[in-house]
């Protein structure tokens, strides 16, 4: 078995140029963990963060730091006492750094199975968006016949929490550029667009009143959620930790477990949840793929291809 791999690492802190494309060696998997060759992986916002010194917590960097943190690919090895899963079996997870990479160790409690209809696009970059959507609707208590306002509903966990919300049955609207609205519409939701006057074309699209706020995308938009909905438990945000402390709002970060991905992953298969990936990028181009992803515009998903053919 070859002993090394193709991996984008960074060496240092910095921008999208300090992400480079390396041969390391390959990672063995420990008890309970199985060896993945990763097909496809996800690019997140979060993995731009690392790259410029943000640490993930109880997380440690160690440089040349590996990224990314989901993937879909399949299971080339097995550590010892793993009996659910067996070499060649197609699956989708996640861990905290790792991801882009040709290999993937990874434990057995953070991996499902893949459908084999669900595509490696789609199974590479559901975790880490659907997750977090996932939860944010747990601890904002999302209900139905609710209204839920989203912004950044267009992006890659916005556009995942419109659609688990509108599963959930509640009303949804969502705020994105104008050329996005058709995106949402088609969903489901109420498009609302950005920019002065947003407050009140929000509450013309909901007289009744916003129940439950999500913020995805930042721009002080907690200023305008706190405005909307008298109750701030019920207003999270993914973006501004800083200013949800300052309105008492919550700070939302993913908890992910193999059940909630299992859940994510049903949906996928039965036609109820869309993955939309807008651009994907081979393992050398990651510096291009992060600078899609910090622009803060675009639908959906950013994906590598460590695979090209996936």
């Amino acid at each position: 078995m070859i002993n090394t791999m193709r991996a984008v690492a960074i060496d240092e802190h910095g921008p999208a140029s300090v992400l480079k494309t390396r041969t390391l060696a390959r990672p063995t998997p420990n008890p309970g963990e199985v060896l993945v060759k990763v097909r496809v992986a996800g690019v997140q916002l979060t993995d731009a963060a690392i790259r410029e010194g943000w640490v993930p917590p109880g997380a440690k960097i160690e440089f040349p730091q590996i990224l990314g943190n989901e993937f879909a690919g399949t299971v080339e090895a097995l550590g010892a006492d793993v009996h659910q899963f067996a070499v060649g079996d197609d699956v989708l997870g996640y861990r905290v750094l790792g991801c882009y990479a040709e290999n993937v160790s990874v434990p057995t409690d953070q991996i499902v199975a893949k459908p084999s209809h669900v595509s490696w696009r789609t199974a590479g970059s559901l975790s880490a968006s659907g997750q977090t959507a996932h939860t944010a609707l747990e601890r904002l208590g999302a209900r139905a016949g609710e209204t839920l306002l989203v912004h950044g509903a267009a992006g890659g966990v916005g556009s995942m929490a419109v659609q688990l919300a509108l599963h959930r049955g509640l009303r949804v609207i969502g705020t994105a550029s104008r050329d996005n609205h058709p995106y949402l519409e088609q969903m489901g939701a109420v498009a609302v667009t950005y920019g002065e006057g947003q407050i009140e074309r929000i509450v013309a699209a909901a007289p009744e009143g916003v129940d439950l706020v999500l913020d995805a995308a930042g721009h002080e938009n907690l200023g305008t959620a706190v405005d909307l909905t008298s109750d701030r438990s019920r207003i999270g945000t993914i973006v501004d930790m800083a200013l949800a402390k300052e309105l008492e709002c919550q700070w939302i970060s993913s908890d992910r477990s193999a059940e909630r991905l299992r859940e994510l992953v049903d949906l996928c298969a039965t036609g109820q949840l869309r993955v939309t990936v807008r651009a994907a990028y081979l393992l050398d181009e990651a510096g291009q793929a992060h600078r899609d992803v910090e622009t803060g515009h675009g639908r959906g998903k950013v994906v590598l291809l460590v695979d090209e053919g996936s």
